[in-house]
């Protein structure tokens, strides 16, 4: 199979040296330089990527990636290219699983901020292994969204959060995932349906 999270990984990578420190992302108030700190701690520094979802270790998290974006930058992109083996969320066995989708979105964090970005086309492989996770989230952001819709992905089956939905969101695979993630601006996907749902979608947090 396979490997697309090490594909993403590498592709970021390289775009974030070649775009450099200071280059904007779709992460408000993250620079590049931020976004590469973020997951290097959080592949690195499990004490400290807690506080990216227990609130009470959010200060502590923040000033061990402040100290991690203060390394030089090609030091840091380093870092990011060789993931710890001993990492829970980027051993061998857990790679594929957790870091697809982690590593496509932040990817299209940093080509999506250009004003003339398109979709990147991708294999059925690399489809099937973002939905594999975007049927999960799709389905958490909607229900924190309160919004019952059904979810088409091109060439997969639609998935339901509920009966009678109000909306019907479709588009690829990669643009769901983008969508779903919180960055709806920034997602080429069309709605169909309650057209005050559909506008509460748009700017609904549906995003960890």
């Amino acid at each position: 199979m396979n490997d697309y999270a090490r594909q993403e990984r590498r592709l970021l990578a390289d775009l974030l040296l070649r775009e450099g420190p200071d280059a904007p992302t779709l992460c408000t108030g993250w620079t590049t330089r931020d976004l590469a700190a973020h997951l290097v701690v959080r592949e690195r520094r499990p004490d400290a990527s807690a506080g990216m979802i227990i609130p009470a270790l959010h200060s502590y998290g923040e000033r061990v990636r402040l100290a991690k974006a203060a390394m030089p930058y090609p030091e840091l992109i380093a870092e990011l290219r060789q993931p710890p083996v001993w990492s829970p969320i980027s051993s061998p066995l857990t790679d594929g699983v957790i870091n697809t989708m982690e590593f496509f979105i932040h990817h299209e964090d940093v080509r999506r901020v250009t004003p003339d970005w398109e979709p990147r086309p991708l294999p059925a492989g690399h489809q099937a292994a973002l939905w594999r996770s975007g049927k999960l989230t799709s389905r958490m952001a909607l229900r924190r969204a309160g919004v019952v819709a059904e979810v088409v992905p091109d060439g997969f089956p639609p998935v339901r959060t509920g009966p009678a939905p109000a909306v019907r969101i479709s588009g690829d695979v990669g643009e769901l995932a983008i969508f779903f993630s919180g960055r709806q601006r920034a997602a080429r996907v069309e709605i169909e349906g309650d057209p005050a749902t559909a506008e509460r979608l748009r700017g609904a947090k549906l995003g960890f």
